[in-house]
């Protein structure tokens, strides 16, 4: 059983589910309208008033959480928290509330797991499509055939936004509504070339907002709820009559909703008429059923990270050979040296595969570079954290160690750092050790037990360790280094 927590700039959602071998079905779910992106103050940060309300958001989701048996529970924060210029300070609470940690995923994330919630639900292995999904606080597109994506692209535009934007007293007239419209076609003309229905045969909207609207157009005699150039016109001729948000009377359409609903109106007819879609199927998966699946690959060990490293690899020139040594030897000396937690285990082998990733920008400080290339990288499945700690961990394998002081001062950090460190050493010597021919310990100082044959046999070897001990030292850790037969 796994959950899927969506922190969106219009409402938080959380869904439960369970694998019954074919696919996932949801067993509970929740929404909280709460409008998180307008929450946000002329100058990016989230008002006290914004907080409060996630929290207690937060706490109810906690509760709905602990009462079913999970595998596994992910909760993914998306624009606001991207963009709010306090989010680091108000995460700690966040996480506090819901008890689990919170991820802030890039818009391409998004992106990518909104169009594996998509494809996981249309059993249609060889179909290309275009996936739209239109939140409170940003757009994806994404284009793919079947479980592969060939692009996917984050706009800075959603249905909050646009609201406050176009319609922040409420007020609905032909002219507003053509304003933003024409603004919401502005950000997608540059980008649309790929995703023009020439490269596609099925168009789906993904989001809330999307079947929202088609709801609207069926259940208001305005059409077959198809989200056709002709029914979304059709939708806006009547919200334009009804001549503000709070006069708004539609069947089926909750009240706390509208608003959204006309600045989301406003995108999608924008994204149809600079795309030049004839139609597009609403499709009740996204990002949720995205989370889900991924949280079931991972558990099944098809886990997409391990590909977007081999692809970083690649895409960086890496020799393979040299990562995959390296890889393995740090991994092996880390279990040697019994962190507390298996929590850093795969970052530590994520990191050692692409230690070298800075080479393609200059052999000088190289590490440096390499820390900014992960950092910063599209690195799908990964999570800004994630990328942040393997950045630090990649900085860390080479020269002093006073850069990363605050790494070192977690004890499994330390480790994974020094495995690392003795790994690249020993690649560099030429030596494969195997794992049961030397000993390492880390308490309070470090011990490593060497063999003779190596130093006679790989000079070099003394060179490095000196080194190494000089700059353990450098941070106030005695480093022991003891021969053995």
């Amino acid at each position: 059983m796994f959950a899927a927590v969506d922190l969106g700039s219009n409402s938080f959602r959380l869904h439960i589910g369970v694998h019954d071998g074919e696919t996932i079905r949801v067993v509970k779910s929740s929404r909280e309208s709460i409008r998180f992106a307008a929450g946000l103050d002329q100058n990016g940060f989230l008002t006290e008033t914004a907080m409060q309300g996630a929290v207690e958001t937060l706490r109810r989701f906690n509760a709905i959480l602990a009462s079913f048996p999970l595998q596994a529970v992910r909760v993914v924060a998306t624009n606001t928290f991207r963009v709010a210029k306090n989010a680091a300070e108000f995460l700690p609470l966040a996480e506090q509330a819901v008890g689990y940690p919170i991820e802030i995923i890039s818009g391409e994330e998004e992106g990518r797991l909104i169009y594996m919630g998509v494809a996981c639900s249309v059993a249609q292995a060889s179909e290309r499509r275009l996936v739209l999904d239109i939140g409170g606080g940003s757009t994806e597109l994404i284009l793919g055939r079947g479980s592969d994506i060939e692009h996917v692209e984050s706009f800075g535009i959603g249905t909050v936004k646009q609201s406050l934007a176009f319609f922040p007293d409420g007020r609905i007239d032909a002219a507003t509504f053509a304003a933003a419209t024409l603004s919401a076609r502005s950000h997608f003309e540059d980008a649309a070339p790929p995703y023009q229905p020439d490269n596609w045969s099925v168009a789906y909207g993904s989001s809330g907002t999307m079947r929202a609207i088609s709801d609207a157009i069926l259940k208001n005699g305005l059409g077959d709820g198809a989200l056709s150039p002709a029914n979304l016109d059709a939708l806006r001729q009547r919200l334009i009559a009804f001549g503000s948000v709070d006069k708004i009377d539609l069947v089926g359409l909750k009240p706390e909703r509208a608003a959204v609903l006309v600045g989301g109106l406003t995108i999608l007819i924008g994204v149809i008429q600079e795309l030049g879609i004839a139609s597009m199927r609403p499709i009740a998966a996204g990002l949720r059923m995205g989370v889900m699946w991924d949280l079931y690959l991972r558990a099944t060990r098809r886990d997409r990270r391990e590909q977007a490293v081999r692809d970083c690899l690649q895409r960086f020139h890496v020799v393979e050979k040299r990562a995959n040594s390296v890889a393995a030897i740090a991994v092996a000396l880390y279990r040697q040296l019994k962190p507390a937690s298996d929590a850093l285990a795969k970052q530590l082998y994520w990191s050692a595969l692409l230690h070298e990733v800075g080479l393609a920008v200059s052999q000088t400080d190289y590490h440096k570079h390499g820390a900014y290339l992960i950092e910063h990288a599209d690195l799908p499945g990964f999570t800004t954290r994630e990328q942040k700690s393997m950045s630090r961990l990649i900085l860390a394998h080479k020269g002093n160690l006073r850069k990363v002081g605050d790494v070192l001062a977690n004890p499994d950090a330390a480790k994974a750092v020094l495995a690392l460190r003795l790994a690249v050493i020993f690649m560099h010597a030429r030596i494969d050790p195997d794992p049961g021919s030397l000993r390492l310990k880390m308490k309070s100082r470090i011990e490593l037990d060497l063999r003779r044959d190596w130093i006679a046999s790989h000079p070099t070897i003394s060179y490095w360790m000196e080194k190494e001990i000089n700059c353990w030292e450098d941070v106030d850790v005695d480093f022991i280094i003891k021969s053995n037969a």
